[in-house]
């Protein structure tokens, strides 16, 4: 048989090139405009492509490299695209995270990484960023952890660039691959297969796309990094990961400073995914909608995979630890049975023998391996205490307006009237830039209207969880030395011993309440803020984006704090699940106004099937759905 027309013309290639190195003029590709940095054989961080090689060993990178300590081995083809490393063991800060586990990760798979808060989620993925175990270089690997590096360079060129750049080296390895002396055909034909599925042709079209899905206007994506804040560097960074698609994706948290709209994109987009994607989140509906298989990081410190998505793991992990409690229970009655049998035996040669070989079965059994009691995590249960009721309205606005300048032109609302009290469950919703963190500044009187009046209750305390609350800890104190600090005058009768109850109460309980705070993860040192948050007492909870690096467990539990507080609450979310159980009213933020989408019967559901639906038709029209896609399974 022929060979194929694709191999004829690399054939064909090959000789060429063949013939040019005889004749001593060798040409090599290299990108039209290369962005700094390297994507060969260093993972691409949202700061190592933006640096040079030398930022790359700062001492930040050099400290945090030397505080984790991982080992294992590589058993998967390294001409392949699969990943598997047994006996991975990891460390960190000297306590041990992950010990004899097996990194099973197959091309075309994307696996939600899931874990409780502190169980070493974001170590592992840097661990797999930096190849603390030595991964194939020609599998690019990919970590979204920081922010896009503040530049002159705008949005749309600082993704080009990145690129270009992996263009340039693909074409290097195709090169590399089609003159070699022993030619390996799949290598090379999907090498071929990732260079076509980039299209530098419409490099800027198809970032132009992406960065829209993420929230961007036309307007923002020419501004400079530089004049951006970190939430939409951080989406820089994030469209860049997505636009060069790399052989691994890693995403920690990828929807934290997204808006509701850009969630159900960066959803839709990842759900089409074809090589390989490992992701952290927090969000239930997210990690249904994308992944095909879920890798739990057990408190046994291994790694369990399952197949199908984050409901379909629930759901197996509920049968699988039914039928081993009932395997065990079955094992524990016979063992039982047998050492009575031999305790009864006394001194009769008979019954002797036969003890002796009932003792034996017991030996079998333990030598193979005995059946592990299911050991069921303790239920984590947040508390925010009860406070004496005040009459409504305890908050009003009076046809409030306001601008940060102060002109009428410059409006982000007008025309405001409502009023929160403390039977109020509000969940604020709208784009990112609408003003939901406005509002909630000028319902603290952080910021004061420009028009109309905002009235408080005298004797209202208000209460406000950030996204970023946990930056302002203090970072060289631990959560009882901090609590201690904070609270001493408020109440100087309480010891150590009741701050590790009130810490207890949000789940950080032994050496996470005397660890000192920058050691902690950010879903534990979320969890101290919320353990502040609560000895203020208040009656109004104004919660800015809680659920960030909180583990579902966390958020569950958060959920059911919010439900039996008896003041009212305000919350700003991008979880629809959260949304879905905690609140009682819907307002959009949109056109300087607020819509309440309650009283026109639309329910979360129904928002969110809008959302998708559009943003599908975005992805669409793009052309941004991959041809090979493995659906998630239910």
């Amino acid at each position: 048989m022929p060979p194929s027309a694709s191999k004829q013309k690399r054939l064909a290639e090959k000789a060429a090139k063949q013939s040019a190195r005889q004749n001593g003029t060798t040409s090599t590709s290299t990108p039209n405009d290369s962005a700094p940095g390297s994507m060969s054989h260093t993972p691409l961080t949202s700061i190592s492509a933006a640096n040079s090689t030398d930022d790359l060993t700062s001492m930040a990178k050099l400290q945090m490299a030397t505080d984790r300590s991982a080992a294992g081995v590589l058993v998967s083809d390294v001409k392949g695209r699969d990943i598997k490393i047994d006996s991975f063991t990891l460390s960190f800060h000297g306590r041990l995270l992950i010990e004899g586990a097996e990194i099973s990760l197959n091309y075309g798979q994307r696996y939600g990484l899931l874990g409780e808060n502190g169980s070493g989620k974001s170590t592992f993925l840097q661990s797999i960023a930096e190849r603390d175990i030595d991964i194939p270089p020609h599998i690019d690997i990919y970590l979204v952890s920081g922010e896009a590096e503040p530049s002159d360079v705008n949005a749309v060129d600082f993704i080009v660039a990145s690129a270009r750049e992996k263009v340039a080296k693909l074409e290097k390895r195709i090169e590399d691959l089609s003159i070699a002396d022993d030619v390996d055909d799949a290598a090379l034909e999907a090498a071929y297969e990732e260079l076509e599925e980039m299209d530098p042709n419409t490099f800027e079209t198809k970032a132009g796309s992406i960065l829209h899905g993420l929230g961007f206007s036309q307007a923002m994506m020419a501004r400079p990094t530089k004049d951006m804040s970190g939430g939409w560097r951080m989406r820089v960074a994030l469209a860049r990961a997505l636009f060069v698609k790399p052989h691994l994706l890693l995403l920690d948290e990828p929807t934290n400073h997204l808006d509701l709209g850009a969630v159900v994109w960066l959803e839709a987009y990842l759900s089409t995914y074809n090589h390989i994607l490992v992701i952290t989140s927090h969000s239930q509906d997210f990690m249904d909608s994308v992944c095909t298989n879920v890798m739990d990081l057990t408190m046994k410190k291994k790694l369990v995979y399952y197949t199908g998505n984050y409901t379909t793991y629930v759901r197996t992990k509920q049968e699988n630890e039914v039928n081993q409690m009932k395997a065990y229970n079955k094992q524990q009655e016979e063992i039982a049975h047998i050492k009575k049998f031999i305790a009864s035996a006394g001194t009769y040669a008979n019954l002797v023998r036969q003890a002796k070989s009932k003792q034996k079965i017991i030996d079998k059994m333990e030598a193979a391996g005995l059946i592990e009691k299911i050991e069921a995590p303790r239920p984590l249960r947040f508390h925010f205490e009860d406070i004496r009721k005040l009459p409504p309205p305890i908050i009003a606005f009076d046809e409030v307006a306001f601008s940060y300048s102060g002109k009428p032109a410059d409006y982000l609302y007008k025309k405001l009237s409502f009023g929160i009290d403390m039977d109020s469950r509000v969940a604020i919703l709208g784009a990112n830039g609408a003003g939901k963190s406005t509002l909630l500044n000028l319902i603290t009187g952080a910021l004061q209207p420009s028009q109309g009046t905002v009235s408080k209750h005298a004797a209202l305390k208000l209460a406000k969880y950030s996204q970023h609350s946990a930056d302002q800890l203090p970072y060289d104190k631990s959560p009882i030395e901090y609590f201690q600090s904070l609270f001493f005058e408020k109440y100087p009768e309480k010891d150590a011993m009741a701050w590790r109850q009130q810490l207890g109460r949000f789940g950080l309980s032994g050496a996470h309440q005397t660890s000192v705070i920058k050691n902690l993860s950010d879903g534990l040192r979320n969890r101290v803020v919320f353990a502040q948050l609560a000895m203020e007492h208040p009656h109004i909870l104004l919660l800015d984006e809680p659920t960030n690096h909180l583990d579902m467990a966390s958020i569950d539990a958060l959920a059911l704090a919010i439900k039996d507080f008896e003041g009212g609450v305000v919350i700003v979310s991008h979880d629809f699940r959260l949304i879905s159980q905690v609140a009682e009213e819907l307002w959009e933020v949109a056109d300087k106004t607020i819509r309440n989408l309650t009283k026109e019967d639309i329910s979360i559901v129904d928002y969110k099937k809008n959302l998708v639906k559009h943003s599908e038709a975005q992805l669409e029209k793009a052309k941004l759905i991959s041809k090979t896609t493995t659906k998630g399974k239910t």
